[in-house]
C-alpha cells in the first residue's frame, strides 16, 4: 500500500469528529489544531497558538495553568494522561470534555496529541442516571413490600432492601422455595407463609409476574409484603363469632335446662306424695315388709332426683349474673356434683384437693366454673381410655407463686398434646363433650385477667392449670379475704 499524501491524511484529520490539539512536549504550545477543535473553540489555528490555559479554559482552580500542565508532563512522562478539561471558547461558552493526552515522538520533535470530545449532554445523562437510581434505591429500601427475582430453579436473582428485612440477609442465590412454610394458602389466593432461619413463620400476601430486563434480569418478580396482624385478627374473628355462636347455644341450653327442671319437678312432686301415702297406708296395717323397703328406696330416689334439680337449677339461674366476688373453691365444690356424674359414668376415681385458705377471686361464677368443668371433663374422659387402676383425676386448688387463685387439673394419660396450638380450637372432640373447647376456655380465663396452660405431669400425665389475680375487698383495698 502507498503511502497517504499529505494532503489526504490532512483530509481524514479534518473528517475526525473528535477535536484534536497538538502541544509541544517540552514547552505545551500549541501547534496544531484540527477542524473540529477550531469548530468547537470558535478559533483558527493561527490564533489558537498563541493562547495559553487560561485564555481558553473554565475560570476554575481545577482548570488552571499548573494543573493543566501537570497534566501534559504526565502524559510525557508515562506515555498518555486522561481527565475532564472544561474548554471556554472564543465565544465564552464553555464545554466539559472528556480529554485524552498521548505522547507522540515526531521525526522533527516529540508533541503531546490531545484529544477530547463534548460530554456535556453525557454527564448530564449521567447525573440524572445517578439520580435516579439513588431515587429507586430510596423508594425500594422504604418500601413495606419485599421484591425478589428468581430464575427457574426458584434461586433468587435479585433481592430488595426490603426483601432483606422481611425474611432476613442472606437471599441472594438462595432456594426461594425453602422459605415456604406447610399451611400456605393455594395459590389463586396468594397467601403464603414464609420463615426467615431463625425467625418465626408469618403471612405474607404475594403476587408474581414475568419479567425480563434486556439480556440483564430475567425471571419471576415476586411482589410480598406481611399480613401476619390481619391473619391473626381474621382469625380472631372468626374464633369469636365461634364463641358467640356457642354461647347463644349455650344460653339456649339453660333456658332449656330451667324449663325441664320445672316441668320435672311437679310429676316428681306428685310422685313422692303418692309414695308417702302408700308408706303411711302401709304403716297403719301389717304388710310384706319386702313392699315396705321398695318404697323407702323409691322415696330416696325420688329425693336424689329432686336434688339433681336442684342442682341444677340453682347453677342455671346464675347464668345471667355478673362478675362478683367469690371463692374459687365454692365455685369448684359447685361443680364437683357434675365432675363426679362424669367420672361415675367412667368409673374414674375423682380426688378434690381444695386450700383451706379463702382464694377471692373477681369473675363471672358461671363461666369460670364452665372452665373448671370443662378441664375435669377431659381429663374424666382420657382416663376413661387408661386401664381402671390408673383411672385417678386430681383437681387442685391454691395460691400460686405470684399471689394469684391458681386451679390445677391432673391426670394420669399419655401427656399433653404435641400440638403448640392446642387452645386454637374450639370445639371438643368427643362426642360427649361440653362443647366449650379449650380455646373458650382459653379465651374466658384470659378475659379475666388470668392464664391457662398446660405442661407435661410427673411421672406421666398431662396438668392444665389456669390462675385468676386475686380479688381485694370491695371496701378495703389491702384485704383479699372475701366480705
Amino acid at each position: 500500500m502507498n503511502d497517504i499524501d499529505p494532503v489526504d491524511f490532512r483530509e481524514l484529520t479534518d473528517a475526525l469528529k473528535y477535536c484534536v490539539l497538538l502541544h509541544d512536549a517540552r514547552t505545551f504550545e500549541i501547534l496544531w489544531a484540527n477542524r473540529a477543535a477550531c469548530r468547537l473553540l470558535g478559533w483558527t489555528v493561527d490564533e489558537l497558538k498563541p493562547l495559553k490555559a487560561p485564555d481558553m479554559s473554565k475560570n476554575a482552580r481545577q482548570y488552571s495553568r499548573e494543573l493543566g500542565h501537570r497534566w501534559l508532563r504526565h502524559a510525557v512522562e508515562h506515555g498518555i494522561s486522561a481527565t475532564e478539561w472544561c474548554y471556554r471558547a472564543k465565544g465564552g461558552e464553555e464545554t466539559l470534555t472528556e480529554a485524552i493526552a498521548i505522547r507522540v515522538e515526531l521525526a522533527a520533535r516529540t508533541v503531546v496529541m490531545v484529544q477530547f470530545r463534548d460530554i456535556a449532554e453525557e454527564k448530564a445523562v449521567r447525573r440524572d442516571l445517578f439520580r435516579t437510581e439513588n431515587r429507586l434505591r430510596a423508594f425500594l429500601s422504604g418500601l413495606a413490600e419485599g421484591i425478589v427475582v428468581l430464575d427457574e430453579e426458584h434461586r433468587v436473582l435479585f433481592a430488595s432492601e426490603s426483601a432483606g428485612r422481611l425474611l432476613g440477609e442472606g437471599l441472594q442465590g438462595a432456594d426461594f422455595a425453602a422459605y415456604c412454610c406447610d399451611g400456605s394458602v393455594p395459590e389463586r389466593e396468594g397467601r403464603y407463609r414464609f420463615a426467615a432461619p431463625g425467625r418465626e413463620p408469618r403471612w405474607y400476601a404475594a403476587t408474581c409476574q414475568h419479567i425480563e430486563i434486556e439480556s440483564d434480569l430475567r425471571g419471576r418478580m415476586v411482589l410480598f409484603y406481611n399480613i401476619t396482624d390481619r391473619v391473626r385478627a381474621e382469625e380472631q374473628h372468626r374464633r369469636d363469632t365461634q364463641h358467640l355462636d356457642h354461647l347463644a347455644r349455650y344460653n339456649a341450653m339453660g333456658d332449656m335446662a330451667m324449663a325441664i327442671a320445672h316441668e320435672v319437678s311437679q310429676p316428681l312432686a306428685a310422685a313422692y306424695n303418692f309414695v308417702e301415702g302408700a308408706r303411711g297406708r302401709l304403716g297403719q296395717a301389717a304388710g310384706d315388709e319386702s313392699v315396705a323397703w321398695g318404697l323407702d328406696n323409691a322415696v330416696r330416689q325420688i329425693e336424689r332426683a329432686r336434688s339433681i334439680l336442684r342442682s341444677l337449677r340453682g347453677y342455671v339461674g346464675r347464668l345471667e349474673q355478673s362478675a362478683q366476688l367469690t371463692d374459687l373453691n365454692t365455685i369448684v365444690r359447685d361443680c364437683a356434683y357434675f365432675i363426679e356424674l362424669r367420672a361415675q359414668e367412667h368409673d374414674v376415681d375423682v380426688d378434690l384437693d381444695l386450700t383451706t385458705e379463702p382464694l377471692p377471686v373477681l369473675c363471672e361464677n358461671v363461666l369460670i366454673g364452665q372452665v373448671v368443668m370443662n378441664l375435669a371433663f377431659n381429663a374424666v374422659d382420657e382416663m376413661a381410655r387408661c386401664p381402671r387402676p390408673e383411672r385417678r383425676v386430681e383437681v387442685v386448688t391454691r395460691r400460686g407463686a405470684d399471689g394469684g387463685a391458681e386451679l390445677a387439673v391432673r391426670d394420669r394419660g399419655p401427656g399433653p398434646p404435641p400440638d403448640e396450638r392446642v387452645f386454637d380450637g374450639v370445639f371438643t372432640s368427643k362426642a360427649n363433650g361440653s362443647g366449650i373447647g379449650l380455646a373458650l376456655s382459653h379465651r374466658i380465663v384470659t378475659r379475666h385477667g388470668g392464664h391457662l396452660d398446660v405442661h407435661a405431669n410427673e411421672p406421666r400425665g398431662a396438668v392444665f392449670r389456669f390462675t385468676l389475680p386475686t380479688a381485694r375487698h370491695p371496701k378495703d383495698p389491702e384485704r383479699t379475704e372475701l366480705p
